[in-house]
């Protein structure tokens, strides 16, 4: 293994998880999103050497982004037929390593967080693509509005609108019962 092949793992290997959240976010399929993200590191390894900056965070995610786009650019026929299914998509199949589940192992407790959680997964991919990007860099994977804008190359301002958007559209979506805590907790797309 070379230099180049080293430094290139030891930048965007780390961001991995996040490249796939990402993709399965955008793209609502599995084996979609684990193509895009090979796809996106194949491009990342091939532009290396365009890499400025020690943060390969946002280029990597950026360059997951576009693969994403252009697969669904090249696959619009297919694009809104992916259905949401429940017990693959729940993401309460494991509660947190070395964490007590929430509720304390109540039987009624723990149904509501996974009803909760399958409600707002349900509601953000109901987003349009464009809205469900910035919910899911921003809310999901904490990214900075600058960092953010980078990726989708959008001005922050942009970014500002859609977010605020995004999470009205996701309150309408799930209604008053939903505390608003849940949405702008930690959930991805490989629980």
């Amino acid at each position: 293994m070379n230099d180049r092949t080293r430094r290139f793992e030891a930048a965007a290997l780390p961001h991995l998880p996040a490249a796939y959240n990402l993709a399965r976010w955008l793209l609502r399929d599995d084996q979609q999103a684990e193509d895009a993200v090979q796809e996106a590191c194949l491009r990342a390894f091939r532009f290396f050497d365009n890499l400025r900056g020690e943060d390969a965070r946002p280029w990597l995610l950026g360059i997951v982004r576009n693969a994403c786009y252009d697969w669904m650019r090249q696959h619009r026929h297919l694009a809104d037929q992916v259905e949401f299914d429940e017990l693959r998509d729940s993401g309460v199949d494991e509660p947190g390593i070395g964490s007590s589940p929430p509720g304390g192992g109540d039987p009624a407790a723990l149904w509501e967080q996974r009803a909760t959680g399958q409600r707002v997964d349900a509601a953000i991919e109901a987003l349009a693509p464009a809205f469900r990007e910035v919910i899911v860099l921003r809310e999901l994977e904490d990214l900075s509005y600058e960092d953010i804008a980078r990726i989708a190359g959008i001005p922050i301002g942009t970014v500002m609108s859609r977010l605020s958007r995004a999470r009205a559209l996701l309150r309408a979506a799930l209604g008053a019962e939903a505390p608003r805590a849940q949405v702008g907790g930690k959930r991805d797309a490989s629980n």
